[in-house]
């Protein structure tokens, strides 16, 4: 094999989807001003089931993009590839950049799901009408496939570069952006388009959820039951399971070199990564493993704690996720937690699973360049996580350089990144 490059990567673009609105304009703006985008489920009827509050792309808009024709959206039904395809189109568009036919090798592309085309295998079992099976569309299997995503959206932007889909529940954003990175790193591709796509509000999935105990359910006493925008609550003392979200986000990766050549702008640095498995349970979070990765993901950014200005967390909004996290981060920063901004971005656009990781990511980069850290809201003091900055209610106005941002996911898949104000 050939000796590693050792490039320094970047960040030169990017696009997000959330139940704050398509696009980071949208979801930006609604996101400092401390609003939810939770809100009652519209896409799906759960009848009285309790699991009512979700996060729903409010202005997803097919049909505004040329190359999504009729034809297009009816071959492609499950709509993660879709989304992925409008949200590759428009992060490279953000980077400014046009791959070349001689550059296409070099451009590449990893996108993941969490639970990847269930809606167009949903939709199509409705079609069967007791066995029809001329009811059942040629394109079905290439719509279950995970790595559609990432094939569409690579024909439609001619990246011809590494390219394949990724699975690490809940991690996997962090996990696409990661490899992405080491892809660049080591010098086998000069851009990576990475993040994640999930369409996830279905009946059988909300149950499913809901019957682990893992979503919220309303109760007459709970003070989110006729205002679903308080459901999601990270770290609060009353939080009480998680708000199923839709959601996307593409990150545009570059090496350094590539972008200073190129003249694009940067938004930030993918300083370093943090991977691993907790071999423990198949859904309880395991301390051990998170500090693990935490402290991997710091000592692979050739930083020390001290170094770090403000920490994105998981913070699903579970009683045992939170308590973990928390626990955790004790573990690795001792007394000095206590100085450390900790958000959530959960509380504002609910867990969109696969997606969520790189939704976050962008949020975290972004409010690098705007010298902002937005709110948990929804906040009420546990006393068992008492004494940190959770950033409660409101966004506040701070020059932060480096973040870490954690993820977590079923299965005992972690994964952290540290990413760096570029300057």
């Amino acid at each position: 094999m050939k000796k590693p490059e050792n490039n320094r990567v970047v960040v030169v673009g990017y696009e997000v989807a959330t139940s704050l609105g398509y696009g980071l304009k949208k979801t930006w703006k609604r996101a400092v001003n401390g609003e939810s985008g939770t809100e009652w489920i519209t896409r799906v009827n759960v009848n009285d089931y309790p699991c009512q509050a979700v996060g729903e792309i409010p202005d997803l808009d097919f049909d505004q993009y040329s190359f999504l024709t009729k034809r297009e959206q009816s071959n492609w039904f499950s709509k993660f590839i879709p989304l992925a395809m409008m949200l590759s189109h428009d992060a490279l568009t953000h980077a400014g950049l046009e791959v070349t036919e001689e550059e296409s090798y070099r451009t590449g592309i990893i996108l993941g799901s969490a639970l990847p085309g269930l809606d167009g295998y949903e939709q199509t079992l409705s079609l069967l009408n007791g066995g029809n099976y001329n009811k059942v569309s040629p394109f079905l299997l290439p719509n279950l496939c995970s790595n559609l995503s990432c094939g569409k959206s690579s024909i439609l932007l001619n990246l011809k570069g590494p390219q394949y889909a990724m699975g690490g529940a809940c991690a996997t954003g962090n996990h696409c952006i990661a490899d992405g990175a080491k892809i660049i790193q080591r010098g086998d591709a000069d851009v990576m388009l990475a993040g994640g796509v999930e369409m996830p509000i279905l009946e059988a999935i909300i149950y499913g959820f809901g019957n682990m105990n893992t979503l919220i359910k309303m109760k007459e006493q709970d003070r989110a039951f006729n205002a679903p925008g308080l459901s999601s609550r990270p770290y609060s003392k009353d939080r009480n399971g998680f708000v199923l979200s839709e959601g996307g986000a593409v990150l545009v990766l570059a090496s350094l070199d590539f972008a200073l050549e190129r003249g694009l702008k940067i938004y930030g640095e993918i300083l370093g990564v943090g991977m691993t498995g907790d071999a423990k349970h198949f859904t309880a979070p395991y301390d051990k493993s998170v500090v693990k990765c935490i402290e991997l993901s710091l000592e692979d950014a050739q930083i020390n704690k001290e170094d770090v200005d403000y920490i994105n967390g998981h913070g699903t909004s579970t009683k045992t996720g939170d308590k973990t996290e928390v626990k955790s981060l004790t573990e690795v920063f001792g007394n000095s937690l206590k100085d450390i901004p900790i958000s959530s971005n959960k509380s504002q656009i609910g867990h969109s699973l696969g997606a969520t990781a790189a939704v976050e990511a962008v949020l975290t980069l972004n409010g690098m360049q705007e010298e902002t850290i937005l709110p948990t809201i929804n906040y009420i003091e546990d006393p068992e996580l008492s004494g940190l900055n959770f950033v409660p209610n409101k966004a506040i106005n701070k020059d932060y350089s480096i973040a870490l941002s954690n993820s977590f996911g079923f299965g005992g898949t972690n994964c952290c990144l540290v990413m760096k104000k570029y300057v």
